[in-house]
């Protein structure tokens, strides 16, 4: 049934129109990652409300490519200049950049696109299996199961997304709380609107994403530059030996326990709420090391420790999506914006994504297989000219990464309006980066929020205010008792700190 499901979406997914732009998803995906600082989550956000006059396939797939585009990207500029592109590529830089000191940073380079097309293809294998019985299972939660849930969700969330896990909630409340501004969903009257026409439909999920997460971290790449604390530089030319540079097969799949190991890693984690891709590829590269009979050949410049970690860490980029759809809770930022991208094209997702949705779920599937494809070509053409990209200096990109910004908020609504929302959030987002809050927190508890006020006000209504079923339910209490569990290793995560520094 799947198999069939899936070669009626490669039908519609090999229009020529959906392979256009997932090449150019994936190639800008790959360009913005190398570019240290932004990684695919600030392209995401710039990026969705181009994707307004597009079909959702399309639209998605699109997306879909720029996320896998700017995973494996960020592994670039850490190989070759020793600064990641993205948070997670700092693993990969640990015998990364080592190789390209030995004169090897091709076949670095080479190693990290086939591990991360590897992981890719395993993650959205295991997406494509798990989606349909896991969405079929969360048929039967109801409006208690989905308050438990979200609000599980938040506290995982707020626990692994920063150092604090009081900053951490404080962040997903204060989404929750921008989430209720505009009109009652249940008898219409207005909520935090002061009167203005604009905010009667909420306030904009475009304007809150890119001035949270891209516009105020081009504010901070601008202080950082100002202060002459941004000393990444420029790539010093490599005149590489293409004999050192040779990655055979037999060498590549010499490895195959460390892709499996770390796919696997990558897809557990990217199917928890909450955990991040970060966590997948250094989890990853620690499980290799361990595993290796050879251990102290890691962080020398080994092929092994650059495999590893960009095997987990790209094999989240499908797993997030499992919880998404099957659910609407999303597993990190980048499925998020996604759940946006979703909703501004009529598609909610959850537990009826399948059913109402089954032929675009498996269209995008289908996009999702040929994007790891259009990823491995893209990425093996570009190898002789990625390393180019990182010389671009920041005075150059920041400029155009601002009017972009302005542009994707100004283009959908047509409302100067939400401009001036994105500035007001983007200095927002400058101060929650100063201060230690998390803008994971804020976007999860901005999208969730309307999820959560439902099913509360739902499950109010339903037991006549008796919150007690979220303790008679199995699948509800299932969820508080986790929810508890994690609130108490978090607290005691603080505690067990100052002790050891004591």
């Amino acid at each position: 049934m799947i198999l069939e499901q899936l070669m009626q979406g490669f039908e519609l997914a090999l229009h020529p129109a959906n392979l256009l732009f997932m090449t150019v998803g994936v190639t800008l995906g790959i360009v913005v990652g190398i570019l240290p600082g932004l990684g695919s989550v600030t392209a995401l956000s710039i990026l969705i409300p181009v994707t307004f006059y597009m079909s959702p396939m399309i639209a998605i797939a699109f997306l879909v490519g720029v996320t896998k585009g700017g995973t494996s990207g960020g592994a670039v500029p850490a190989i070759l200049l020793n600064a990641p592109g993205t948070p997670e590529a700092a693993a990969t830089a640990l015998d990364g950049h080592q190789l390209t000191r030995q004169g090897k940073p091709f076949k670095a380079m080479k190693a990290a696109l086939y591990a991360s097309v590897c992981g890719d293809t395993f993650s959205d294998i295991v997406l494509i299996l798990v989606a349909a019985p896991f969405a079929a299972f969360a048929l039967q939660f109801g409006p208690a199961e989905f308050t438990a849930i979200v609000i599980f969700s938040f506290t995982l969330i707020a626990g692994l997304s920063g150092r604090s896990l009081a900053k951490g909630i404080v962040a997903a409340a204060l989404g929750v709380f921008l989430s209720t501004v505009g009109l009652d969903p249940v008898d219409s009257t207005q909520r935090m609107t002061f009167g203005i026409v604009e905010l009667y439909d909420g306030i904009s999920l475009n304007a809150l994403a890119i001035g949270v997460l891209a516009l105020s971290s081009v504010i901070h790449q601008i202080f950082d530059l100002r202060r002459g604390a941004d000393r990444s530089g420029v790539a010093a030319v490599v005149h590489a030996d293409p004999a050192l540079n040779r990655l055979g097969a037999a060498e590549f799949w010499g490895h195959w326990r460390t892709l499996l190991r770390s796919a696997a890693i990558g897809s557990g984690i990217g199917m928890l709420p909450g955990l991040g891709v970060s966590l997948a590829a250094f989890l990853g590269y620690g499980s290799a090391r361990r595993a290796s009979p050879e251990p102290e050949r890691f962080g020398r410049g080994t092929i092994e420790g650059v495999m590893a970690s960009e095997a987990a860490n790209s094999a989240v980029c499908g797993a997030n999506l499992v919880p998404t759809i099957a659910l609407g809770v999303p597993g990190n930022i980048a499925a998020a914006l996604l759940i946006g991208a979703f909703m501004i094209h009529g598609v909610v997702p959850g537990p009826f994504m399948m059913e109402q949705h089954g032929e675009l779920i498996y269209a995008i599937f289908a996009s999702m297989l040929m994007c790891n494809v259009i990823h491995l070509a893209v990425g093996r053409l570009g190898i002789q000219v990625w390393g180019y990209v990182t010389y671009v200096p920041k005075p150059v990109i920041l400029p155009i990464v601002i009017v972009l910004c302005v542009v994707g908020v100004y283009i959908p609504s047509n409302s100067l309006f939400d401009v001036g929302l994105m500035l007001a959030f983007a200095g927002l987002g400058y101060l929650m980066r100063r201060t230690g809050f998390s803008l994971v927190c804020l976007v999860i508890g901005f999208l969730l929020g309307p999820l959560f006020e439902t099913s509360l006000r739902q499950s109010l209504l339903m037991y006549k205010g008796d919150m007690t079923i979220l303790l008679t339910s199995p699948i509800a209490l299932f969820f508080v008792v986790l929810t508890c569990f994690s609130l108490w290793r978090f607290a005691r995560r603080p505690r067990a700190g100052a002790a050891g520094r004591g």
